[in-house]
C-alpha cells in the first residue's frame, strides 16, 4: 500500500498566507516562507501554494516567491492560480516548483492538461477541481468558486485522468473551512473510478477527519490549512495518531 501524505495548504494573497471559510472571509495567516519551512520541519510531506488572487500584475511577485520558497524548503511543493498555458508551467518549475496545479484554465481549455503531461510528464500536472453539492449534482466551480459551471465533478475528473493529470485535488466548497470534516462519499467514488491519486480538501477540523479521509474516503492525500495555520493540530502528532489508527504514513 502506498503511504498516505499529510499537505499542508498556503493561500498566497499579497505575498501572505490567507485563509477563509467556504472561499471568503480572509485573513493573515502569516509568512508562507516561515510557514513552509516549519511544516517541513514538522514532517510534512509536500505543500501546496496556491496565488488565489492570480492577477497578471501579480504573477511577477508569485514567481518570485516560489524562488524563495524552493532555496528555502527541501520537501515538493505544489504551486497554482493563473496558469493558463506552457509558458506559466515552464516558469514556476524553473523558479524551482516541482508541480503546479491548474483549475479554471483546465475546464475552459482541457487540451492543457494533455500539453503539460507530454511536455512535463503527467506527474507534474495536479488538476484542482473546486465543486459543491447542488440541486444537479456535484458541480465544478471556477474562478476560485465564484462561477459555477455545468460540469460534473466525477465525469471531469475522469476526463482529467484520462488527459494525462497526475493527481486530482478535490475541495468540496460545501466543507471548507466548517472542520465538520472532510467529503468522504465524494471522495469514495473518485477513488473507485479513477487510476491516479486523490487528495481530499476541505473539512479538517479534527485528527479523525483525516483518519476518515483515508478509510471512509480512500483519499491518497489530505490537504489542509487553517488546522496547521493556526495550530490547532500538529502534523507530528496527526502522523503519530494516525499511524496508531493502522493507517500507512510516511
Amino acid at each position: 500500500m502506498l503511504a498516505k501524505r499529510i499537505i499542508p495548504c498556503l493561500d498566497i494573497k499579497d505575498g501572505q498566507t490567507v485563509k477563509g471559510v467556504n472561499f471568503v472571509g480572509l485573513r493573515s495567516a502569516g509568512d508562507p516562507i516561515e510557514l513552509g519551512k516549519a511544516y517541513s520541519d514538522q514532517g510534512a510531506d509536500e505543500l501546496v501554494y496556491l496565488d488565489i488572487t492570480a492577477s497578471h500584475e501579480g504573477r511577477k511577485t508569485f514567481t518570485e516567491l516560489v524562488g524563495r520558497i524552493a532555496r528555502e524548503i527541501n520537501i515538493p511543493f505544489t504551486v497554482g492560480g493563473g496558469i493558463n498555458e506552457l509558458s506559466d508551467v515552464d516558469r514556476l518549475l524553473n523558479a524551482g516548483a516541482d508541480k503546479v496545479s491548474i483549475n479554471s484554465a483546465a475546464i475552459r481549455r482541457p487540451e492543457l492538461i494533455d500539453e503539460i503531461a507530454r511536455h512535463f510528464g503527467s506527474q507534474v500536472c495536479v488538476v484542482a477541481i473546486d465543486a459543491k453539492q447542488t440541486a444537479q449534482g456535484w458541480r465544478c466551480f471556477l474562478n476560485g468558486g465564484r462561477l459555477e459551471t455545468e460540469r460534473d465533478l466525477f465525469v471531469w475528473a475522469k476526463e482529467a485522468n484520462d488527459r494525462g493529470a497526475g493527481e486530482i485535488l478535490f475541495t468540496s466548497m460545501d466543507h471548507d473551512g466548517v472542520k465538520e470534516g472532510f467529503a468522504n462519499e465524494a471522495l469514495a467514488s473518485l477513488a473507485s473510478t479513477l487510476s491516479i491519486p486523490v487528495i481530499a480538501s476541505g473539512g479538517a477540523g479534527r485528527m479523525e477527519h483525516f483518519r476518515d479521509a483515508f478509510t471512509e474516503g480512500h483519499a491518497d492525500a489530505a490537504l489542509a490549512a487553517s488546522v496547521f495555520h493556526f495550530g490547532e493540530i500538529s502534523i507530528k502528532e496527526l502522523k503519530e495518531y494516525l499511524r496508531k489508527e493502522g493507517i500507512c504514513i510516511r
